[in-house]
Parts: C-alpha cells; structure tokens; sequence
C-alpha cells in the first residue's frame, strides 16, 4: 500500500483528482490536507470520507511546526500539491494571502520533504498562467520565458522556480506542472463556467469581461488527472510538463459563453459587457508534445462532451452550488468533523 498526499484535495482540482486516483490506483491510500479557505469544500469529499475511502487532515501549508508533525508522523511516498490561492480577481484585490499559501506554503513543504521523505516524489501542480499572454498564434512551450502578469500568476511562478531550485540544490525528486484552464465537476462557482451556468440557471446576468474574445485551452479535470498520475509514475525530477486542451477546445470566453446559454436554453440577453480586468491575458495556448512523447498522455475528452456533462452535472447539483453561493458550504465542516 503507498501513502499518497494531496494537498488541497478538497478544492475543485485536488478532489476531482482524489475521485479519479480512487479509481486509477487501488494500491493508494489517500491522505487529503486542506485548510478550508473558501475554495476548499469538504462536501466536495463527504461521501469518501464517510466510507473510509480517504483520510482528511485540517492543516495550513504555511504552518512550518504543523506541516513537520504531519510528515514525521506519517511517511508519505508521493505527495500531490495542489493547495493555492488561485483566483486571479481576488489576488488583484490583495496579493498577500497569494504569496503566504503559493510562494511560502510550498516552501514549508519543501522543507518537510527534504526533513522527512527526501527521496519520495513530489508533483507540484502550477498553471500557464505563468507564462502571460499569447499572441493570436504559437503556444506555451516548457521553455516558454515565466512572464506574469498578476499578482496569482507571479506568485506561482515564483512557486515553480522555489520547487525546481530545490531538485538543483538538495535533489529532491520534484516534478513541475503547468495546466491550462481545467472545466468539470465540484468547480467553485466564482470561475467563469460555473459561475455562468449556475447565474443562467437563475436567470441572473453572465458578466463578460471586455470584448470577449479573450482565448482560453478548455481542459476537462478528468484528463489533467489522468496526466498527473502520468507525471507522478514517469516523470522526470527536475522537469516540467505542460498540460494542455486540444487544439479544438481553444475557444473565446463569448463562444462558451454563447454556448452555455444555447445548452440551457435561455436568452444571450443575459450576457452583460464588463469593463475588463486589468493585465487581463488575450490567450492561453499550451503545447503538451512533451508529455505525450515521454509519457503517452493526451487529452481525451472534446471541450463539447465535456461542456455538457458538465452542465448536466450543475443540474443534478444544484444544492451544492446554492450552499457555495449562500455561505452554507463553510459550516459544513463544523457540523460534521469539528472535534474529531
């Protein structure tokens, strides 16, 4: 049996990710650690934890004492880092959180690996967001020049640049990865799919940013998990890998916008121009030829398939999102695990 973390495992990434390792990995047992900031749901895991599936940790990354008892009392074989503060809105607002959890809270994990487990793989998942903006053609290579262009974004480069100086210095066996926009299930509905299908679904304004035609590489969670477990098995220490949607799901913020609406069946009315967000990035567009020739992975879910499913999926849920909307979701941990 190996130990596996995952930090942030109860945000939209981290426990998609738990979900599709409990099926891919039956040797695994899960450990998830989340501090359950606004983004980390437990209910996101509810149904896991209840059947004994996974075990939950309430801690903060950033708390170097806390972060080593975890690790001296517990040795873990692979560790998934997701835990971040990644809303790019919010870290114009305020940058600080952004660079205690990302920049800092990796640090202290760094720390508790090279004290604890300095051998054992380490994956930590970034975005592309740290290479800015694209032009209308080319894409983000892995030696793509780290050039970003807010406060989130920097502070995730910043992350990357920490774990890769870390194999170099005390060769940790650390793995970089760089994904682009992620779409499906248990998405917190402040980012901009969810958050236009639950407000169309209440016939509520769909706020546009700009012109619209902002490009992002649509890739569905199940496929960014099925190339972690890839890297997290193969991957190279000290080496990064781009994760990154077909070349047919790079599509305008209007498109998929107009496309939500179409599925739902309600009015383009509802989209409503908002001025646009400063430094706000034209377009993301990753190459993944390098994880495909080393590792065999590509995306195998059309941005059309998955849209719909998950579309289908905010309909069947609709208590979930209401709870997020209406602050329930944060009592949840109290009423059920505070104590334990």
């Amino acid at each position: 049996m190996k130990n596996v973390l995952v930090t942030g495992g109860a945000g939209f990434i981290g426990s998609n990710f738990v979900r599709y390792a409990l099926k891919h990995r039956a040797d695994w047992k899960l450990h998830v650690l989340d501090l359950l900031t606004y983004a980390g749901n437990l209910e996101n895991l509810a149904d896991l934890i209840q059947a004994g599936q996974i075990q939950f940790i309430k801690a903060d990354i950033a708390d170097q004492p806390q972060i080593d008892a975890i690790f001296a009392q517990q040795r873990f074989d692979l560790t998934f880092h997701f835990a971040a503060e990644s809303h790019v809105d919010r870290s114009i607002l305020s940058a600080t959180e952004f660079v205690r959890t990302n920049v800092l809270g990796t640090q202290v994990l760094l720390n508790a690996l090279q004290a604890h487990t300095p051998k054992q793989r380490f994956v930590h998942v970034s975005t592309d967001e740290v290479y800015g903006s694209l032009g209308p053609t080319g894409r983000f290579l892995e030696t793509t020049p780290l050039d970003p262009t807010s406060p989130y974004s920097a502070s995730k480069a910043a992350s990357d640049l920490m774990v890769l100086a870390a194999v170099k210095t005390h060769g940790l066996n650390a793995v970089v990865t760089r994904c682009t926009n992620n779409y499906g299930p248990y998405q917190f509905p402040e980012k901009f799919i969810p958050l236009f299908i639950t407000n169309a679904l209440e016939d509520l304004a769909l706020p546009l940013y700009g012109d619209g035609m902002n490009v992002r590489s649509w890739l569905h969670v199940d496929d960014h998990a099925a190339a972690l477990l890839a890297v997290g098995d193969r991957g190279r220490a000290g080496e990064v890998y781009n994760i990154g949607g077909a070349e047919e799901s790079e599509i305008p913020n209007l498109i998929v916008a107009q496309q939500i609406l179409k599925a739902l069946k309600k009015p383009e009315s509802l989209i409503k121009r908002v001025a646009d967000r400063p430094a706000h990035d034209r377009r993301y567009a990753i190459d993944y030829t390098k994880i495909n020739q080393e590792l065999g992975w590509s995306p195998r879910i059309a941005f059309a398939q998955g849209l719909e499913s998950t579309i289908r999926w905010f309909l069947d849920n609709k208590g979930w999102w209401r709870n997020i909307k209406t602050g329930e979701y944060l009592k949840y941990y109290e009423r059920n695990y505070q104590g334990r």
